[in-house]
């Protein structure tokens, strides 16, 4: 055979195994794909449809109540079928439930998808957004210039003559004695270290000199906080339920003026005394920088609040000051799983300067046994122009206008609204509470609602016709 013919029949050759090797590698991708070529697609799992959606629309739509019968894993059943997720389990509260919706439809559409599953739902609700109510703030005159109080057993701080709502001698067109009573309170106690104020708000500055002696810091005997969709969170000075964080510093200023009103360092020769020298004021924040936040965040915080009380925290008040007109059912079962647990819950009446009996505010419109409504008073003992009421959603009245207490960053400031009526009684509470740590929550309300100057300006306004007086409620 000659080389021609020889090299033909190799060519030949190679040719029939590389088209040999073809066939064969198709049928080894046929058979590697079979599961993929011969499976029914209504045999696949459906997987949930994400949508775009801004910051805002992060939080989940609706609240959901299951009946207690429905298990954990039906939930998630039902909520897959729709399309939708669980975004969060309230476990303070057996069967509530956050969900998120991932088709895009409004709020009220899925809320009312759900409110339609009567033989399983109790009830759904949206998730309503949630923001301060508008304030009066002006800016103090720094410590150097304040004036100083002579007066016996005040304390050195250089800014307590500006706290009329603690003392009031009737300078600046105010009346003498329109105040607490924090002079005399004080003859009897200034507070315990082992009482514990959780201030929910826009957080608390934690670092400002005039508080951070009473701030309260996880003990070593607590363990971190343990969320079953959070994970651990190490909340070594609270919780930020607003981002899921265990920093709660203010980046707003409302919560730090709260929370110096309840437990400033008193007589350190520093700003201001609260109503309470010693407490422990636990920092939460739900509300952000510009005071805006859900219900779903104020609803996490609470359920931290419960748990951290079932782990051996000695919470006994949560001071509240903020609201909105929606109401939520779904909050009011949290805040009624806390007065379960023996916490008192002191909220803002509102500054609308309307009758809360007929157009309500909530929380502090909920009818429940560890629910207090404040309403704020002025300089004279005349109820405030913007403070709401109502003789039976309004329990008790407290000084709320031009009221000088801890701001962010070092600062100071006068504010007014029902919100700085909120930390008086809040603070009260606390000392009432310095002497029985152990009080039972109906006795402590009780106490509370007892302890009052009754003012004629307040008569058929509010349900006890009066302001708080620290002086009667520790003796």
């Amino acid at each position: 055979m000659n080389k021609r013919n020889i090299w033909f029949h190799v060519l030949i050759a190679l040719s029939l195994i590389g088209v040999a090797a073809f066939i064969g590698q198709i049928r080894n991708w046929s058979n590697s794909n079979d599961e993929f070529l011969i499976s029914p697609v209504s045999k696949m799992p459906s997987k949930p449809k994400t949508v775009a959606r801004t910051t805002e629309q992060n939080e989940p739509e609706i609240f959901v109540k299951f009946k207690s019968e429905v298990t954990s894993e039906e939930i998630k059943k039902i909520t897959a079928k729709n399309n939708d997720r669980v975004e969060d389990k309230i476990e303070s509260v057996k069967g509530l439930t956050s969900i998120d919706d991932l088709d895009n439809k409004s709020a009220a559409e899925v809320a009312d998808q759900y409110s339609k599953m009567t033989d399983l739902v109790l009830y759904s609700e949206i998730n309503a957004v949630i923001k301060l109510d508008p304030t009066e703030i002006k800016q103090t005159e720094s410590e150097d210039n304040a004036g100083e109080s002579a007066v016996n057993g005040a304390p050195n701080d250089p800014m307590f003559a500006d706290q009329w709502a603690l003392h009031n001698e009737g300078k600046n067109n105010g009346k003498a004695k329109a105040d607490v009573s924090a002079l005399e309170a004080w003859k009897k106690t200034k507070g315990n270290k082992k009482i514990v104020v959780a201030v929910l708000d826009t957080g608390v500055d934690y670092n400002h000199q005039d508080i951070a002696g009473n701030i309260w810091t996880r003990p070593d005997n607590i363990p971190a906080y343990k969320d079953a969709e959070l994970g651990i969170v190490n909340d070594i000075r609270g919780f930020d339920a607003n981002a899921n964080l265990q920093d709660p510093m203010d980046d707003n200023g409302h919560g730090t003026h709260c929370a110096g009103v309840i437990g400033a360092l008193g007589d350190n020769d520093e700003g201001i005394a609260g109503i309470n020298w010693e407490v422990e004021i636990m920092p939460l924040k739900f509300l952000s920088r510009g005071g805006m936040g859900t219900t779903k965040n104020a609803i996490e915080a609470i359920n931290y609040v419960i748990e951290r009380k079932r782990a051996g925290v000695n919470i006994r008040i949560v001071s509240n000051s903020w609201g909105s007109t929606s109401k939520s059912k779904a909050l009011e079962d949290v805040i009624r799983a806390a007065g379960e647990e023996g916490i008192l819950f002191i909220a803002a009446a509102g500054n609308d300067g309307t009758d809360n009996d007929k157009r309500g505010h909530y929380p502090s419109n909920y009818d429940l046994p560890n629910m207090i409504s404040v309403a704020a008073t002025d300089r004279n003992d005349q109820l405030a122009s913007f403070s709401n009421y109502g003789v039976k959603r309004v329990h008790i009245a407290a000084p709320g206008k031009d009221i000088t207490s801890t701001w962010i960053n070092s600062g100071y400031r006068e504010i007014s609204g029902t919100s700085m009526a909120t930390p008086q009684v809040s603070g009260v509470a606390a000392l009432i509470l310095a002497s029985d740590p152990n009080m039972k929550l109906d006795k402590l309300r009780e106490k509370l609602l007892r302890s009052v100057d009754k003012i004629e300006s307040l008569e058929g306004k509010i349900e006890t016709g009066g302001r708080i007086n620290a002086s009667k409620a520790v003796n």
